[in-house]
């Protein structure tokens, strides 16, 4: 089983700002901007609210309501009508899936997806980030794969519900992939069913990556369990022993600047599979409509 840590969401240079996290400590992801896409940010909700304004706001009116989003991974039915059968899902592309390829991510493996937040708040009936917080990252979602399914090899008329999706749009790529969600699902070694998917509805300590001693969002504070001494291959783009130093209970990792997927082999790093229980069930699932 394999442990993907899966960059999503806003950026300095997808979106152009942080993902921000709302005063009641909810965090909000914000879809990149696709042109391609049929998805709007005023289509987009969070909670009770449309994406639209958020965006808007925070990106000094770079990007707008009526713009494409890239909705990407989806992960909560109540995000955007849904058509019957609707599952969560994640779609992935080029160079990355290349290398998800390569390290042979598939059917039983796990997606921890993070990225890049920072404290926001209303100033002037206006969305600003709060003058002095700093941008971290932080996990904020998860998926375990049921079905990885090729775009381009499709059939006519396969996954309906998933048309919307912005992975099937645009020009052919024969590396175009999606990952469908498990339901649920168990590890290999245990009886506790844990959702399939989901989202943290708000941000806590276990989810932040960032060092809190640090200034650097990359330098990362990570359980001691992470570190790769001995024999055990290291976290994928993270094979360089000076990223990384072990201080029990964390070890420290300098993370890659470039590179959405990292992947660990889990089967090498058993101790880690009480750590991701523990974080997962302070999860909300995500669900299919009724």
């Amino acid at each position: 089983m394999r442990l993907i840590l899966s960059r999503k969401g806003f950026d300095s240079s997808a979106g152009g700002c942080p993902n921000p996290v709302l005063p009641d400590g909810s965090l909000c992801v914000l879809p990149i901007p696709d042109q391609a896409s049929l998805v709007r940010y005023r289509d987009v909700m969070f909670e009770q609210r449309r994406l639209d304004r958020l965006v808007r706001d925070l990106t000094g009116g770079r990007v707008r309501g009526g713009h494409g989003a890239h909705l990407d991974p989806d992960l909560i039915a109540s995000a955007y009508p849904r058509a019957d059968g609707w599952r969560p899902l994640l779609g992935q592309t080029g160079a990355a899936q290349g290398h998800l390829r390569n390290q042979g991510v598939g059917a039983g493996d796990l997606f921890l997806f993070f990225g890049v937040f920072r404290r926001a708040e209303i100033h002037q009936r206006r969305w600003r980030f709060v003058p002095g917080s700093r941008p971290f990252h932080a996990i904020w979602g998860w998926l375990h794969v049921a079905e990885v399914r090729a775009v381009d090899q499709l059939p006519t008329g396969a996954l309906p519900w998933a048309d919307y999706h912005p992975h099937r749009h645009g020009q052919p790529h024969p590396g175009n992939t999606l990952y469908l969600s498990s339901s649920s699902f168990q590890w290999p070694s245990g009886t506790e069913a844990l959702p399939g998917s989901g989202v943290f509805p708000e941000l806590q300590e276990a989810l932040v990556l960032t060092d809190p001693d640090s200034r650097l969002p990359t330098r990362w504070r990570l359980p001691s369990a992470f570190f790769p001494g001995g024999d055990r291959p290291p976290l994928s783009y993270h094979s360089r022993p000076d990223r990384w130093l072990l201080a029990p209970p964390w070890c420290y990792l300098t993370s890659a600047a470039r590179g959405q997927e990292f992947v660990l082999d889990l089967d090498a790093y058993p101790e880690l599979t009480d750590w991701l229980t523990g974080l997962l069930r302070t999860g909300r699932g995500g669900q299919r409509p009724r």
